[in-house]
């Protein structure tokens, strides 16, 4: 079941960058992020207000703080940021490669701020997986020009933005009902995108087909799968373990464009791809990931007393892919 789960999560979160890209030629990314989140938030409320009542009760507002919160890192903020770059200048496969980098910022910071224990063997996983990206993103990074050098720090804070969420998380001992979650998550990110869309002027949907069929593919597969199995799998595997998937976005996205768009997918992206496999097959084997020093156990709460906190992350862009998280 956890292979199948990782699977489904790869393929999910991966699947933003396409999304992105089918609606990129009809639509400015701000409109796009508008229009993902808006209906989608709407429906999640009309729900939440009708048959998902109960959910909501005996839940005190610092709890819905702290989820709105977390939708604002692990989803505007991330997004923003990675839409951002992209808008000024830097390639898709560059931003991929310094948010490759997240999940060895998780692994280092879970000692210090959750006390779980990163063996050696993660280590090397980690620093495969770094390869791994690297391998499919190097071509990307060395073929930007005429952009600003403060450009590149903007995929930084969109990579300290997720792992920001994902330890805000971690430490929380509330029980949250995973529709409630995601309604919170989403409806704040509805707020942010649309305040942002209607100042930029670009808040009015085009009428294109594909860009709707965007739209679509966005909510189904980024939110729902992407996101909503991003939180799944951190509560049943811990941070390490999860963050150890994200090594396969890169060259896994490059696979989605090979056959979707026809892009290519050469020799490089071919060992990145075997090198991201290896990674994730040293992470996730390793018992010991994720464990107390002192105790030998996680630290983190039942992931069966607490609630799946669902919902993506990014992804998008106007330019070629060549591999990045969703």
């Amino acid at each position: 079941m956890n292979a199948l789960l990782s699977i489904a999560f790869v393929l999910c979160w991966s699947s933003g960058f396409i999304g992105a890209k089918l609606g990129a030629g009809s639509a400015a990314a701000v409109t796009v992020l508008m229009w993902r989140f808006l209906p989608l938030a709407v429906i999640l409320l009309v729900v939440a207000a009708t048959l998902g009542r109960a959910s909501w009760r005996g839940l005190a507002a610092r709890d819905v703080v702290r989820q709105a919160a977390i939708g604002v890192l692990s989803q505007s903020g991330y997004l923003l940021t990675v839409y951002y770059a992209i808008q000024l200048g830097v390639s898709s496969g560059t931003t991929a490669l310094i948010d490759g980098v997240q999940p060895l910022v998780a692994g280092a910071l879970a000692g210090p701020l959750l006390g779980q224990y990163v063996s050696r063997r993660q280590w090397l996983g980690l620093c495969l997986g770094v390869a791994g990206v690297a391998l499919v993103t190097t071509a990307d990074a060395m073929a930007a020009n005429g952009v600003a050098a403060w450009a590149y720090l903007v995929p930084f804070l969109g990579m300290l933005s997720l792992v920001a969420a994902t330890f805000l998380e971690s430490r929380s001992r509330t029980r949250v009902a995973p529709g409630v979650a995601l309604t919170v998550h989403c409806a704040t990110s509805a707020v942010l995108f649309t305040v942002f869309a209607v100042a930029a002027g670009a808040a009015a949907p085009p009428a294109e087909a594909g860009f709707w069929a965007a739209v679509v593919w966005l909510v189904v597969l980024s939110t729902f799968g992407g996101y909503g199995l991003y939180w799944l799998i951190l509560r049943r595997s811990g941070v390490t373990k999860v963050n150890a998937l994200m090594f396969l976005m890169a060259p896994v996205t490059a696979v989605w464009g090979a056959v979707m768009f026809g892009e290519a997918f050469g020799v490089q992206t071919g060992l990145g791809l075997g090198v991201g496999l290896a990674a994730v097959a040293v992470v996730q084997r390793d018992g010991r990931g994720g464990r107390s020093r002192k105790t030998g156990r996680s630290p983190l709460p039942d992931p069966h007393s607490l609630p799946v906190c669902p919902a993506p992350k990014p992804q998008d862009s106007g330019h070629r892919l060549s591999g990045g998280c969703s």
